[in-house]
């Protein structure tokens, strides 16, 4: 019953989890019992095509750091306008794994 519940979470959140990741997500939540399991379904999950999105339109303006709670970063990309573009252009490519990556640290915290 426990591997079922995990896997129908795996299939519906796996976008979120870096994929080297995914199974430790899936063994914490097969230890878990059915009372954890409301609590590990209401964390909610940054989406990583949405702050990909986000970051290749606003992120001269650090948006996309301020959203992943890097305030410090996001204050310092604003006022760098994202290192002369030059933050900007790396982070297109680096946001999506932070974000997952992120995801996967808030739900370890809740099991």
């Amino acid at each position: 019953m426990q591997q079922d519940k995990a896997d129908m979470y795996i299939m519906a959140n796996a976008k979120y989890f870096p994929a080297e990741k995914i199974y430790l997500v899936k063994d914490k939540i097969m230890a878990q019992d059915d009372s954890r399991m409301t609590a590990i379904s209401s964390v909610e999950f940054k989406d990583p095509m949405t702050l990909l999105l986000i970051s290749i339109f606003l992120g001269s303006f650090g948006v996309d750091r301020f959203m992943l709670g890097d305030v410090g970063l996001g204050i310092v990309k604003l006022l760098t306008m994202g290192g002369c573009g030059i933050w900007t252009i790396i982070d297109w490519f680096l946001i999506q794994g932070k974000t997952k990556e992120r995801n996967f640290n808030a739900i370890m915290m809740k099991l």
